[in-house]
């Protein structure tokens, strides 16, 4: 009779294997005379193959009361760690036993794993070993599906196959910003955990989800969905593709409730004079999108996740926008919320808030690279209540809570670009609500720009609460690269690192900025300086260590994003007053001791081939 046996590639396969033998073993009655002759194991093949990840299953059949014994495991033909020898307790039954491997993804094409078997009976007479060998053949290539035009009807993408877009792919049609569509009236497009689509650069791929559509890419930990360049290893750069652009119907503060996207491309947002605050465009979970940002026309380029007045019925969580050669995120109004993003070493700006954005936003990291930046002025935060900084309502006023911006400033040695501004750049009216977050390594820490935000502040409608902000360890006399540190190196004191723009903690006021230099003409917070001011409510600290992030955050391989043990981010966070959308937590930033980005965030997708998928 057979018995199921299954191996894992995991070493907990072990323990798995010998309580199924156990739980299946038939024993032979105690006054059963002992065979004369060596028990014997056979297989019923000895070479069995298959792409990694499949199932491979085979049959061994142990005869004259011998039972399987043990077995040894070589993978490549040495032992490994991974595959320990499995004993079987000195089992001793006559059967035919089902024998299952999954080939673990990790291996290449050639490797092998050997299984060997052998079997004692009760006399200890020992049988000869029976092999398996199990031999990973090479990934075929998935097929690649070419996308153009509208999607009218309900279609789901699948792991099988990669899909690239040609041109301007649009889910839902929207023929005319006069007309809005009704809620619900387009297709739905679902894509399957751990697909991979591809943008093609030559036609500016981009995928946009119209009003009245939906796009429901829900991929998981294990198996996120890749939105991504289709350029060989080696050859990816930012604006490989167009992004990933979501409309929807509710609030904004533009001219008769809607409007069109920046760049022309029909990207019709708002819900006019009837915005529909709940609208749902989809879901977005655990979603990757790199090497975004192609130009549209000269200087306006597609962000990696655009949101076109988006509704709060719309789901975005775990979401990583890496190298895109705009903005990693941008709220162009709407009131739809958001958990766990990542901007990874993007060009523009890692969190951009516009014309009367008012959701709320928890866990977010941007983290930037030393030489990528925008000539338009990059930073963490950029936020405006629209492009004139008018009064006009509704107010950019969203919260955000726990987020963590890293710039690129190491250290006071680490050359950057002149274009880096400032971590937060709140100006042109807005109302912005920032609260636990942390923030370090800019040549600016908060610039409040321009009188009516000024204002804002000092009435309490723009709010600045529990955030630590941290300068650079002797950059400058105030760790934003100023003049005034006596340095134990050159250069000497008093004057300004060659290689950092001279900056400032806080600020508040109106500035110039020329070649990497502010100018800033300082207005007062309700009486008080806007560093007295921030200090009422937050903390500042001289340097980042002071905090106890980890030095790899900086890095770009395998970055460290939990606090070390000790930190002042471990506490100190509140989150009172704050609507019940936001989970109350201990720690300040977007880190406690949970790495949540584990498992589905990749650090370094140039060394990503993504032809034969995840």
């Amino acid at each position: 009779m057979k018995r199921p046996i299954q191996f894992f590639s995991k070493s907990r396969w072990i323990n798995l294997v010998a309580a199924l033998l156990l739980t299946t073993a038939i024993f032979s009655c105690e006054d059963d005379p002992e065979p004369a002759v060596p028990p014997v194991v056979s297989a019923s093949t000895n070479a069995l193959s298959g792409i990694p990840g499949s199932e491979v299953t085979a049959t061994i059949n142990a005869e004259a009361k011998g039972g399987l014994s043990a077995i040894k495991i070589r993978r490549n033909g040495i032992p490994d760690a991974a595959f320990p020898d499995a004993t079987f307790n000195g089992i001793v039954t006559t059967g035919s036993y089902e024998f299952k491997f999954r080939i673990p993804t990790t291996f290449n094409e050639g490797d092998q794993v050997v299984f060997l078997f052998n079997s004692v009976d009760k006399a200890g007479l020992t049988s000869t070993d029976a092999v398996i060998t199990v031999t990973a053949n090479a990934i075929p290539n998935k097929p690649i599906v070419e996308v153009t035009g509208t999607i009218t009807a309900n279609t789901t993408w699948t792991r099988g196959n990669i899909y690239r877009l040609n041109g301007f792919v649009r889910v839902g049609n929207d023929p005319a910003i006069g007309t809005i569509p009704a809620k619900d009236s387009g297709p739905t497009l679902t894509i399957e955990p751990g697909t991979v689509i591809y943008g093609d650069r030559e036609t500016k791929g981009t995928l946009i989800v119209q009003r009245g559509a939906k796009i429901i890419a829900n991929g998981t930990a294990a198996l996120p969905i890749v939105f991504t360049s289709e350029a060989p290893v080696g050859s990816k750069e930012p604006g490989d593709w167009g992004g990933l652009v979501i409309c929807g119907r509710a609030s904004n503060n533009q001219a008769n409730g809607y409007f069109e996207l920046e760049g022309g491309y029909a990207a019709w947002s708002g819900g006019g004079s009837a915005p529909d605050d709940d609208d749902n465009s989809g879901s977005l979970k655990y979603v990757r999108l790199e090497y975004a940002g192609v130009p549209i026309n000269p200087n306006q380029e597609v962000n990696s996740l655009t949101m076109g007045a988006v509704g709060r019925g719309t789901t975005i969580e775990y979401v990583q926008a890496t190298y895109g050669l705009d903005d990693a995120f941008e709220w162009f109004g709407g009131t739809v919320n958001a958990k766990y993003l990542v901007a990874f070493k993007g060009l523009d700006d890692d969190f951009d808030v516009d014309f009367g954005f008012s959701g709320f936003v928890q866990y977010g990291l941007g983290v930037r690279g030393a030489t990528l930046a925008d000539q338009s002025g990059s930073n963490g935060f950029e936020v405006d209540n629209d492009g004139q900084g008018s009064l006009t309502a509704p107010f950019t006023s969203g919260t955000f809570s726990n987020i963590t911006i890293i710039g690129p400033k190491a250290t006071r040695e680490t050359p950057v670009s002149l274009q880096f501004q400032s971590a937060a750049h709140l100006r042109r009216s807005n109302r912005l609500k920032i609260h636990n977050s942390f923030f370090t390594g800019y040549p600016n820490g908060i610039f409040i720009d321009g009188t009516n935000t000024v204002n804002h502040a000092a009435s309490g409608e723009l709010v600045l609460k529990n955030n630590v902000l941290a300068g650079v360890d002797n950059w400058g006399g105030n760790g934003f690269g100023s003049a005034g540190t006596i340095f134990t190196t050159a250069p000497a004191n008093g004057a300004n690192h060659p290689n950092a723009p001279r900056g400032f903690r806080v600020g508040a006021g109106t500035a110039s900025f020329s070649n990497g230099v502010f100018t800033l003409t300082q207005l007062p917070i309700a009486d008080k300086t806007a560093e007295a001011w921030f200090l009422e409510n937050n903390q500042i600290l001289n340097k980042w260590q002071d905090a106890g992030i980890d030095p790899t955050l900086f890095a770009t391989n395998s970055p460290k994003v939990t606090p070390n043990a000790g930190s002042v981010l471990l506490t100190g966070a509140s989150f009172t007053g704050l609507p019940s959308f936001f989970t109350p937590v201990t720690f300040r930033g977007a880190f406690g001791t949970t790495d949540w980005t584990a498992g589905w965030v990749e650090w370094v997708p140039e060394l990503k081939d993504y032809s034969k998928g995840l």
